[in-house]
């Protein structure tokens, strides 16, 4: 059984997330967490830590600040790809394969309480994940690699930091993607 409370958007992704692990799961009702709501959040993941796993969308990204700033524990962000989560149109953790819940949850992310400097507006240039034709392809790679969802460049070094990745494995991750390309 999974430790932390997994925390989700609505009733559909418990559902699917039970289907993938044997854990507790919660669910906000969506962008709009009411008060109530919030500090039963809270309350249940004081102790236990909690695991963030948003729909791959503006909202979920919302959703996943607003829980990052006001839960008093330890918290590990989860993501899932766009493609993943996409059903018909709509995007959801609800929508995405067992496999891919699991695997998201087992690599997540330990936010730190003290986040890395490892990583500047200066290394994200450098190795071309911004500002260069191919960065948003090079983001999408080395994310899916590290398991980060997909963010822009502004949040991929935000998130490089918060996770206390290692540099020399971002640079090899990075080595693979062009190396992939000269194949």
């Amino acid at each position: 059984m999974i430790k932390e409370i997994i925390i989700v958007e609505g009733k559909d992704d418990i559902t699917r997330v039970k289907e993938a692990v044997d854990a507790d799961v919660i669910a906000t009702g969506g962008i709009h967490i009411n008060k109530n709501k919030l500090n039963e959040i809270v309350e249940l993941t004081r102790n236990r830590g909690a695991i963030i796993l948003t729909d791959p969308d503006h909202a979920g990204g919302i959703i996943r600040e607003k829980l990052r700033s006001a839960l008093k524990c330890e918290i590990k962000d989860a993501y899932i790809d766009r493609a993943s989560g996409t059903k018909k149109g709509d995007v959801g953790i609800e929508n995405a394969s067992a496999d891919i819940i699991k695997e998201a949850i087992l690599k997540a992310h330990p936010n730190s309480l003290e986040p890395s400097e490892d990583f500047d507006n200066a290394f994200i240039f450098k190795y071309g994940l911004s500002g260069a034709a191919d960065s948003a392809n090079k983001r999408a790679y080395l994310s899916d690699r590290l398991h980060l969802g997909h963010p822009n460049a502004k949040e991929l070094l935000k998130r490089l930091n918060n996770f206390n990745i290692n540099r020399t494995d971002v640079i090899k991750i990075l080595q693979e993607y062009e190396d992939n390309l000269n194949d």
